[in-house]
Order: structure tokens, then sequence, then C-alpha cells
């Protein structure tokens, strides 16, 4: 027995040395990685996976990102400014003539929407701008010219004259939920195409200041400056929204970026191409957030809805019998409890048709037919 013994003994030695001897020396024997010589050096490799035979690793948004972001491009203006102070004497006594014009470059991004080469991107890339220039990623390069804005929505219409474009497939922002994944895509900085993943945080964001109407996608995934026009798409690749503003005290991507959704640039974009603006109604009044100071001031006994502080004499709404001190709690049906959502109930009814309004007057309630005109266009965007 205690031969069997050393003999088991010796023998488990034996291959324990040998097994030691090969993993150091010959590790490929045993299934540990390829490995190469380079420089003299041992090097172990990992072995041939479905990543490396050109499928994508589990979590990979690889394909996503390949279907999109071709028709993402690079936008870059410039415009002729002149000093304010150019043509005053004294300015010119101290200074020199300044009254030489300068180019003031600028920078953004776009998404290819149609083979026809119309592309949508944000108002604020593109105003004033006196040329505009696109760099698609194969690095062809075209002048674009407007096709129209819309400084409300904060978006514009470009086109361009090349062939076989990539355009991007619209997606259904009305689908989303939140902590969908998304990924952002555009050219941050101008360093080049870039795209960032991370989830949509939030959903019909609403009183920012920064639009007129307001309804945006908020998410974390990395936006900076350059990428306002960009895409906003989820998984499959499919554009969800157009990359628009960021909340920031660095001037950085903080994680709380805002888009706009596609259902509403969709509408901008068939208005701008049908009518050569995006049409709509308007009743000529001045609307303001509930309060109980407000409501005491005007008499009215109301706890929701939005009261009309003015309106504008011989207007839509003046004529149709509105006051100041009502409050509207219904526009055609639908219910309205801020501002934001009674400008985008009254833009959405069709300019020459009437439609009720439910009003709360006093201690009564009023229904009034009002006959929107058509909204006019602001004389300017304000950019917060």
């Amino acid at each position: 027995m205690k031969r069997i013994w050393l003999l088991f003994s010796q023998t488990v030695t034996v291959f324990v040395a040998a097994y030691f001897v090969v993993a150091t020396l010959q590790p490929g024997w045993l299934g540990r990685g390829n490995v190469r010589s380079g420089a003299g050096i041992a090097l172990i490799e990992a072995p041939a996976s479905t990543a490396a035979a050109g499928q994508p690793a589990a979590g990979s948004f690889s394909a996503a990102a390949r279907k999109a972001a071709p028709a993402v491009v690079s936008i870059n203006t410039s415009k002729a400014v002149r000093h304010p102070r150019s043509n005053d004497p004294w300015f010119q006594f101290f200074f020199g003539d300044q009254s030489g014009q300068q180019q003031q470059a600028g920078l953004g991004s776009g998404v290819i929407i149609s083979p026809d080469g119309y592309i949508l991107t944000n108002n604020h890339v593109v105003e004033g701008a006196d040329e505009i220039e696109v760099t698609l990623t194969d690095s062809r390069r075209a002048r674009a010219r407007v096709i129209g804005t819309d400084p409300d929505t904060d978006l514009a219409i470009l086109k361009i004259e090349l062939d076989k474009l990539p355009v991007i497939v619209l997606g259904n922002s009305d689908t989303l939920d939140v902590g969908d994944q998304v990924l952002a895509i555009g050219n941050p900085f101008g360093v080049g195409q870039t795209v960032t993943s991370g989830i949509v945080s939030a959903l019909g964001r609403t009183q920012l200041g920064i639009n007129t109407f307001e309804n945006f996608i908020q998410t974390d995934a990395a936006i900076n400056p350059g990428n306002s026009g960009g895409a906003l798409v989820d998984g499959n690749g499919h554009l969800m929204g157009i990359n628009t503003a960021i909340y920031s005290r660095s001037g950085g991507s903080m994680g709380i970026g805002f888009a706009i959704p596609v259902s509403t640039a969709r509408l901008v974009l068939d208005g701008i191409v049908k009518d050569g603006q995006v049409t709509r109604g308007w009743i000529g009044v001045e609307p303001n957030e509930l309060s109980p100071e407000l409501a005491e001031t005007f008499g009215v006994k109301a706890s929701e809805g939005v009261i009309i502080t003015g309106v504008l004499q011989d207007g839509p709404a003046a004529q149709a019998g509105m006051r100041p001190g009502d409050v509207i709690v219904k526009v055609d049906g639908k219910n309205v409890g801020n501002v934001s959502e009674l400008l985008t109930a009254v833009a959405a009814l069709k300019p020459g048709t009437a439609a009720p309004f439910n009003v709360r007057r006093a201690d009564t309630l009023v229904e009034l037919s009002i006959t929107p005109g058509l909204r006019p266009r602001p004389q300017r965007n304000v950019r917060r």
C-alpha cells in the first residue's frame, strides 16, 4: 500500500510540473488564447469571437450607430459681422477705422432625412448665416440653401444637391419611454463625428425658456456644443429627436440634454416643404399661469386652467368676447393646465375654423366660439 501511494505521489508531482512548464512556455496548447511573439515577448491574444467575425458584441450599439451615423452631417456656417460702433467718430479716433466686415464662423450638425437632399437641423445653427457648408461622413462637401425655418420650435430645413445620399429612418418618438436607451450623434466641438449613449431621462419637458413651443425629450447622453441639430436615435438607429440644448454651468455636458421629438419635426417639415411656412392658430391673448394672487386680483374662482391677463383689441379672442381675467380650462375639448399647453392647443387649431373654448369667468363657466387667425412669425429668435 505504501509503495502504491509513493507511485501515485510521484505521478501527480510530474504531471503538475509538466503542466506548469507548458502553461508558462506554450499556453496556446492549453487553449488559453493565441500566443504571438513580439520583439521576443510572448503575447497572449483572445480567441476569435463573434465580434471579430463581424457580429456585434452583446449589449453593443454598433449596429444602430452604423445605420444612423452616415446620415448625420457636420454644418459649418459663416456670416459677415461689423462692430456695432464702427461708424462712431470717437470710436474711430481711438481704435481706427473698423468699418471692414469680419467673418464669424459657426458649427453644428444636421440629419439627412430625404434622398432629395433635405436636411433637418436647428434654426439657431443657421440663423443669420451668409454661407452654409455641409460635410458628409464620406468627406463630400456641398453648399446648402435654407428651405425654411421655424424659430418657434428652433428647427430649420436645408437642402443640398448631391447624389447617393445616406438617409436616416424616422422613428416614432411617441413610443419612447423613460429608461429607453438612446444614442446622440453629432460633431461636438468640431472634433469629428461622435456617438454617445444614454437613456431617456424624461419626456414632455416644458417651461424651460428655450423655445416658444416646448415638448422636449430629456436625455443623459452627452450633448456638447456642436451637437445642436444632430440625431437622437434609438437602439435600432431610428431617428427619435433633434438634439437642441443642454443644461450646463460649464459649457459642456452635465448629463442633462434636450432634443426636439421627431413628431414635432415632421409637422414643421411638412409645413415648410408644402406651404413654405408652419401654419399655426393664434387668438391674440396674453396668458399667465394661474396663481391664488392673480385669481384674487381678477375675482375669479378657479383652481386650474390658464388666466388671461390681456386681450388684443380686435383680435380673434376679443371679437369672440373674451375678457381679461377669464380662465381658459379647455380648448376644443382638451384640458389645458399651463401656458405651454394652451399655446400648443391653440397652435394646433386651423386658422379660419371656429373652435370652442371653455372659460371660467368669475364663478360661472362660459363657452366661447373663437375663430383663430394665423399666428404671426416672431421678429427674432431669442436664444437662452
